[in-house]
């Protein structure tokens, strides 16, 4: 279970006698409270292999604490060394085969060793215990969702809510199985009928506006979480995702307000920062965004989201080289990122450097090839150039990946234009009008000739007519 840290001037002495220890290669006495502080500190800063080795020094210490064997097997799970979590495991619970924590752990880790029948075996049986039904039940509905096995998860998550409807995970997890099994808009007579049951929890609106935000129903979304701060406060979640939700509607001003208070009410986490400071950057409020940015990387410093942003915001404010550290930055952190490749690319085409551009642009394709920025920006290098022939390679492969997008069926209509390739144009105008009509008027950005906007315009119309 996650437990919340904070940092003490004693704790901070032990951290350092402890890191003193290592640098010297010596041998010190720590109480089991001290290497617990130890571990959590190393946890709290994201260096989890740091609290492995403090946690095996403290079991060396203590081998008959179960906390310190649990806090082992636990830090090993969020490793993924599930193999070797496990094994802690039941060295464990043969002394204490009764105990949830233990229980609730394995279960986790044979859940992600892809043994669900054990793990929903041992979890049918702790029921008969009849304590945290709740977090059983949720467990059990993970294991089914990671199963495959939608419809067992959401009956278990049914059955977690129901018992507590303020189980936040819970609340997701169901909404992402009704989602993916096409219930969620039929399923919202359910949270409703919390609602009915009682019009005065913030949990049953808080609930609902999942629901309505999971179907991109933002302003009911909106309305849902508003009801459910005005009967809680203090409810930040729900302030959070009620930023989320005015985020989509564009409404910056008012997420911002909800980031604000959703960190007096929780204090400032680097999520919630990354948030905020993408208001300010939506509201052109550069030097702001760049502010909260960079909050959050003192908390969290290696947190490639706040690298990315304040690159991001340098971006807009066409500083390329400036722009270009930062999203290089974000990119060794998450090397598969293919926002981040992209964004890095387009930084260096515009600041002046095609051929590391080319580069960021064929490693994003090499990545994840189905995404349509990636090959409009990529082929506008060589437009720029005027290389329409090699413009057009790049968006054809492209359509060979994504043969429905409407977007690169018109740059291919353009390149072709500018080519001098009208026939060939024509088939590809054909078929973008067919996939998406109402975006042709992209096409007039490439073309400011009145004549051939005149004669993309008698073919656009005679189109719509035999399409009527």
């Amino acid at each position: 279970m996650d437990r919340e840290f904070k940092e003490t001037e004693e704790g901070k002495i032990s951290v350092k006698r402890y890191e003193e220890m290592l640098l010297n290669n010596s041998s010190l006495f720590f109480t089991e409270d001290e290497y617990d502080y130890i571990i959590q500190h190393f946890l709290y800063i994201k260096k989890q292999k740091k609290a492995l080795k403090a946690v095996e020094f403290a079991v060396n210490a203590y081998p008959f604490s179960m906390d310190m064997q649990l806090e082992k097997a636990r830090i090993l799970f969020e490793l993924e060394y599930f193999q070797q979590a496990l094994d802690v495991i039941e060295s464990t619970e043969n002394l204490h085969p009764n105990d949830i924590e233990i229980i609730l752990l394995k279960s986790a880790v044979l859940t992600n060793l892809e043994k669900y029948e054990d793990s929903i075996h041992l979890l049918e049986n702790a029921l008969e215990m009849n304590i945290e039904l709740d977090e059983i039940y949720y467990s059990i509905g993970l294991a089914y969702q990671t199963w495959g096995k939608y419809d067992e998860a959401i009956i278990n998550y049914k059955k977690c809510i129901e018992i507590d409807l303020n189980h936040e995970d819970a609340t997701y997890e169901l909404a992402y199985c009704l989602d993916t099994t096409n219930q969620l808009e039929e399923s919202i007579s359910y949270y409703q009928a919390f609602i009915d049951n009682d019009p005065f929890s913030p949990n049953a609106w808080y609930n609902l506006g999942v629901v309505y935000s999971k179907l991109m129903q933002w302003q009911k979304g909106i309305d849902a979480y508003e009801y459910a701060t005005l009967l809680k406060d203090d409810f930040s979640s729900a302030h959070f995702n009620m930023g989320n939700a005015f985020m989509n509607l564009s409404n910056f001003s008012a997420a911002n307000e909800c980031y604000k208070k959703t960190i007096d009410l929780e204090g400032p986490a680097p999520d919630v920062l990354c948030c905020l400071a993408a208001t300010y950057e939506k509201m052109e409020l550069y030097e702001a965004g760049i502010s909260h940015f960079k909050q959050a990387l003192k908390i969290e410093p290696t947190y490639h989201e706040a690298m990315y942003g304040i690159g991001s915001c340098l971006d807009e404010q066409e500083k390329w080289f400036e722009a270009i550290h930062f999203f290089k930055k974000a990119l060794h952190h998450d090397q598969s990122n293919v926002t981040y490749m992209l964004a890095l690319a387009d930084a260096e085409f515009n600041g002046g450097n095609e051929v590391s551009a080319i580069e960021y642009y064929q490693k994003a394709a090499d990545t994840d090839p189905f995404n349509a920025d990636l090959w409009l920006n990529w082929s506008f290098v060589y437009y720029q150039s005027k290389d329409f022939e090699k413009a057009l390679a790049i968006i054809e492969e492209g359509i060979d990946d994504m043969p429905d997008d409407a977007d690169l069926h018109y740059r291919a209509c353009s390149y072709l234009i500018l080519s001098g390739k009208y026939k060939q144009a024509f088939v590809f105008l054909e078929n973008a009008l067919t996939l998406d009509f109402n975006k042709h008027t992209q096409l007039f950005d490439f073309f400011t000739d009145l004549e051939i906007q005149k004669a993309l315009y008698k073919i656009i119309d005679q189109y719509r007519t035999d399409q009527n």
